[in-house]
């Protein structure tokens, strides 16, 4: 269960997806993954290869140990397994497709090894393009001393048909990436009974 919020949000999407290709970005309602709010975003395509937070929810503030709000994702990524993991996210444009990855992030000083997980799922924006999607990006464990940077240990897409569910899965090859670090079991998590979502114009 600790990883419910990417269940949550994954379902919100599929809902709104109404068997269509994608949903619209404009069709998102936070109160429809309120319990995810926390770990949830919106990314906006800029250039090939390059997806910034337009929206982001405080977990993601706290494992970069500032706002996140107009820095790519690739930011919370080992330079090892940024270019790769920037192929990864811009196929959910291009395909589009729904991506999953595990990650692992880096254990050091004041940084004890924590698992994550992250889902990106394509949206239409007001113009009819597929430049946004909603993700959600989990870590299980004490995030110590940030910003926290992952690298990938393991990744899926989805390929999205028009009237059909999206549960269907192929592995992708994530060779290239920092090598896979045990995450801490058991170990405590931050408070987060408050929830704040940092948002900007659409």
């Amino acid at each position: 269960m600790k990883f419910a919020a990417i269940s949550e949000v994954r379902a919100y999407w599929e809902a709104l997806r109404n068997g269509r290709p994608v949903p619209l970005r404009a069709e998102i309602d936070p109160r429809g993954i309120e319990r995810a709010l926390e770990y949830s975003f919106v990314l906006e395509r800029v250039a090939p290869h390059v997806a910034r937070f337009r929206l982001a929810g405080m977990h993601l503030n706290d494992l970069m140990g500032m706002e996140v709000r107009g820095m790519p994702i690739t930011a919370f990524f080992t330079p090892a397994a940024r270019l790769r993991a920037a192929e990864i996210v811009d196929s959910v444009f291009r395909a589009p497709e729904i991506v999953e990855l595990t990650l692992a992030a880096e254990a050091g000083l004041g940084r004890p090894a924590i698992d994550a997980r992250l889902v990106l799922l394509p949206l239409q924006s007001d113009l009819g393009d597929i430049s946004r999607a909603l993700g959600c990006l989990v870590a299980d464990g004490t995030i110590g001393r940030a910003p926290r940077r992952f690298g990938v240990t393991g990744a899926s897409a989805t390929a999205i048909e028009a009237g059909r569910p999206t549960f269907q899965h192929r592995p992708l090859v994530v060779r290239g990436f920092a090598e896979s670090q045990r995450p801490v079991d058991g170990a405590p998590k931050g408070d987060r009974s408050h929830l704040r979502l940092v948002k900007t114009d659409k």
